[in-house]
């Protein structure tokens, strides 16, 4: 099993506030830029370094892009460091390009002895009987050869591609892994929370290319899993924007965090 660290290659550089991630082409969007995702994922795994706690919460906004094959530069911010939580900042720039901005707070576990978790799972198929989720178009190395997808609700592409189109279900979920795999954290969900906006499709039956403008993760506990589970909930499509959110589910059925994301969309027919 390895970790999110190894997974992005990231490495701090000459101290814990500042580190690097060289864009390699497994760690784009087919387009051939940083995938959002790990972009936001980097920037956890530097702040969690830097400041000796886990992630709480954390939004990425997504400024420009990082091409392949270029050095992202992390700094990390410590702004305010209490007790049992961090408010801290990470800004992302190629050369003197800023990339992203992220804000976030981690923090130690509290004494609190009760609690709840208020939303359920959808019933779908384990893994092993969902269809892969293959985009097969693609013939560049992205992100899509190290994620392995498997379609667990929803129309596949083909279907979108040659079905009647129209309105449909704005519910979707995917299964996702790490072949190999990667360990549970903040960094690995913000990986698969990006698929948020693979979603848009669902509902309108058109294919469409998303932006994503910001990428939010709430991370509500950890715990081991192969599969994690992303059940994703198209909200609105208005103007040439869209909003979703994914709740990211263990495989035993636990939820692990809640992802959430606005989006620049556009038809890609």
């Amino acid at each position: 099993m390895t970790d999110a660290r190894h997974f992005l290659g990231i490495e701090p550089i000459g101290d814990d506030l500042h580190w690097q991630l060289h864009v390699v082409p497994e760690l784009t969007t087919p387009g051939d830029f940083l995938f959002g995702g790990c972009g936001l994922a980097a920037a956890l795994v530097a702040l969690e370094h830097a400041s000796g706690r886990p992630t709480i919460w954390a939004t990425a906004q997504y400024l420009s892009y990082a091409p392949t094959d270029a050095v992202l530069d992390l700094t990390v911010t410590l702004a305010a460091v209490g007790k049992r939580i961090t408010q801290g900042r990470v800004v992302g720039n190629v050369g003197a390009k800023e990339i992203l901005t992220v804000n976030a707070a981690v923090g130690t576990t509290g004494s609190l002895d009760t609690g709840g978790v208020w939303v359920t799972p959808p019933e779908v198929p384990p893994p092993d009987e969902c269809p892969p989720r293959r985009l097969p178009f693609l013939n560049t190395t992205s992100i899509f050869d190290r994620v392995e997808l498997r379609l667990a609700k929803g129309r596949s592409f083909e279907e979108i591609s040659t079905g009647p189109g129209g309105t449909g279900d704005a519910t979707s979920a995917l299964w996702a892994r790490v072949p190999g795999h990667l360990e549970p954290s903040a960094a690995t969900l913000a990986i698969f929370g990006d698929y948020v906006t693979g979603g848009v499709s669902q509902p309108i039956g058109r294919h469409v290319m998303s932006r994503s403008l910001d990428n939010t993760l709430r991370v509500v506990s950890l715990e081991p899993t192969e599969w994690v589970l992303c059940d994703i909930r198209i909200q609105a499509l208005a103007g040439g924007y869209g909003q979703g959110v994914a709740y990211l589910w263990s495989q035993g059925g636990s939820l692990l965090a809640t992802a959430s994301q606005s989006m620049s969309v556009r038809l890609w027919d």
